[in-house]
Parts: structure tokens; sequence; C-alpha cells
């Protein structure tokens, strides 16, 4: 494999850990009162009320969201691998792919026909498939 290649790799796999460790650290950040009453749900809300303990940031309430809690730019989007995920629909977008920086993810609504002739184009292209599994196999009773 070529230095640079691999070197470039490297790095990809490093801002992968880096992000990972910066999702460890991140809080959970949950919507004001939440986890008082059941009627609240947890999704994130900003916090507006004038005597907002949340949003004074009063000690012992959660944290708000904030720019800071960010993993790095150039991670987000990759896939846990490292790779550049790329949503596939149609054998033809597997063209515009490159093997050793691309993973394909075959859409959601792609049916069993197209999924397979999808999975057979990118082995044909050497493209690893994120998710290959979804395939119907319909046995024959001979």
């Amino acid at each position: 494999m070529p230095k640079a290649k691999q070197s470039e790799e490297a790095r990809m796999k490093a801002l992968v850990a880096k992000r990972k460790l910066a999702n460890e650290a991140r809080p959970a950040f949950v919507r004001q009162e939440s986890w008082r009453y059941v009627r609240i749900h947890p999704e994130w809300r900003k916090p507006k009320g004038v005597d907002s303990k949340m949003r004074r940031q009063d000690k012992g309430w959660p944290v708000l969201v904030r720019v800071g809690y960010r993993g790095p730019a150039e991670a987000r989007g990759l896939h846990p691998s490292g790779h550049l995920e790329v949503v596939v629909h149609r054998p033809a977008d597997l063209a515009v792919l490159v093997p050793g920086r691309d993973v394909a993810r075959i859409g959601a609504t792609v049916g069993a026909k197209k999924r397979a002739s999808i999975l057979e184009r990118a082995t044909e292209l050497g493209i690893r498939v994120v998710n290959p599994t979804g395939l119907r196999v319909i046995e024959s009773k001979e």
C-alpha cells in the first residue's frame, strides 16, 4: 500500500477515535423538567423562560447544548471504519465511488431485486457495502 494512502487511512482512523472520545464525554442533553413530568419528552428544547434555572446555568441543573461539545469537523459524516459513507439507490450510483475511500449504504427504500444487482455490481468494483443484509432469499421447495 502506498505510504500517502496509508497515512491518510491512519489519519481518518485517528479522527474517528477522537470523535468517539468526544461522543463519550458529551453529556446527555435533556429537555428542562422532562425528568419530572411524563408529558414532557426528553428530546432537547432550548429553555427560554425568564426565571429558568437551566437557562441561567445554575449549579445542579443540566447543561445546555453548546458548540464546544461538537466532534472534529473532518470526522462528521464518516462511517466508524473511517470511510466516507455514500447512500446508493441504483447500481449506476456506484460508479462515482472510490474503492479505498468510500463505502456504500443501500437506501432503505430499495427493493430486493435492485439490492441484489447493487451488491453484485459492488463486488465487481471492489466497493464495500455497509448494509448488505436485508436481501430475502426465497427457497424453492424442490
